[in-house]
């Protein structure tokens, strides 16, 4: 009878025990059930963050042009019909943008609304809207387009781009070739692609890369983390044989731009007057071995200066073809990127020191960067 009781109590111990994992599973369900109702992936969770604010953008601009090349007229011909004229054509173009705060600003690439005459914004649930381009800065590939006609509360989430790691989650949004709300995913494949390597040295941009799908009509949209968060402005795609790499420009940098647009309608960017190549002592060795060599160049890492613009402030400082540049406001200087981005940290007309290796000697140079001409 005793040992009965004993199983007795113990059966009933089971049971409480059973009774309150299955409640405390249940609450934990219920909880659960909360934060997920559907079952989807985290890239559903982003696009619904953002996809509101991203918007098409459609632009047209009047383009003059000749109905067809005279050179190619008959004499007879042009006795008798005259000179060919010119006749205006409406050029149409297309983008995408995605809207940062709640005015209706929208951040989007300076080529998809540089020198265009009209712009309309087309909004996530349809409506078109007028356009005004408040500032484009060539220079980064970036513009800042007011929407007129409306008041707006859907606006991205901005996220920090300096927190990106290679292989991060990337998904970027769009309008490619005006099929609106689409989404492709990738990772983002390399930080830091200077955009000078891709052919384009009238930029200033160091470039997000990602694998995630970027067509035309893509650009001005926007990059976007896995926790919904913008953290780049899609711009180029550089397609080959096997695949596509994408590129965008990093938020970081398109915010501070924005603010300038913004202020200012434009954004200064320093310019010292010089085009540079890189040089290390590999490079230098191989040339100082040439026996038709006109100068001996020191055998370490700098910025060559190649040649010097005329009128320039590097001219007016006395820098020179030939002189290397190892270090600029006392940080040491490897490669031209290095120096570039020294020379936008500078202040407009304000001293900026270069240490210049001259004949083996080195030297202290005072420069006052000026505005990069050809922008206004």
């Amino acid at each position: 009878m005793k040992i009965f009781k004993i199983k007795l109590v113990n059966l009933f111990q089971i049971f409480i025990i059973f009774c309150f994992c299955f409640v405390n599973f249940s609450q934990k369900s219920a909880i659960l059930a909360l934060t997920i109702p559907e079952n989807h992936n985290f890239v559903s969770y982003a696009v619904k963050n953002v996809s509101p604010a991203v918007v098409k953008i459609d632009t047209e601009r009047l383009v003059e042009r000749q109905q067809f090349d005279p050179t190619l007229l008959d004499p007879l011909l042009r006795d008798l019909l005259g000179d060919p004229g010119i006749t205006p054509e409406r050029e149409r173009g297309q983008g995408s943008g995605v809207i940062i705060n709640e005015n209706g600003l929208v951040l989007t690439n300076a080529h998809v609304v540089e020198r265009v005459d009209n712009v309309s914004v087309t909004l996530a649930n349809g409506t078109i809207c007028d356009g005004q381009v408040l500032g484009t800065d060539v220079v980064t590939d970036l513009a800042l387009v007011k929407i007129e006609d409306s008041t707006y509360s859907d606006f991205a989430p901005l996220g920090n781009s300096e927190d990106l790691e290679v292989g991060d989650w990337a998904i970027a949004l769009g309008t490619p070739y005006g099929l609106e709300k689409t989404v492709t995913l990738g990772i983002v494949s390399s930080l830091h692609r200077d955009i000078n390597s891709l052919g384009f040295s009238d930029k200033r941009l160091d470039l997000i890369q990602t694998d995630a799908a970027i067509n035309p009509g893509n650009s001005g949209g926007p990059l976007v983390n896995s926790n919904g968060e913008v953290i780049g402005i899609n711009t180029l795609v550089r397609s080959g044989p096997g695949a596509g790499l994408g590129f965008a420009i990093p938020i970081n940098l398109a915010k501070n731009v924005s603010d300038q647009l913004l202020k200012n309608g434009e954004v200064i960017h320093p310019y010292l007057g010089v085009q540079l190549i890189s040089l290390n002592p590999k490079i230098a060795k191989e040339h100082n071995q040439d026996p038709n060599a006109l100068v001996q160049l020191p055998e370490r890492n700098g910025a060559l200066i190649q040649s010097v613009i005329p009128n320039s402030p590097a001219e007016k400082a006395g820098l020179k073809r030939g002189d290397l540049v190892i270090a600029a406001e006392n940080i040491s200087i490897k490669e031209p990127k290095a120096l570039l981005d020294e020379v936008e940290k500078a202040q407009i007309g304000k001293v900026f020191l270069l240490n210049v290796l001259r004949d083996n000697k080195e030297i202290e140079i005072n420069i006052k960067p000026e505005p990069l001409p050809g922008l206004t």
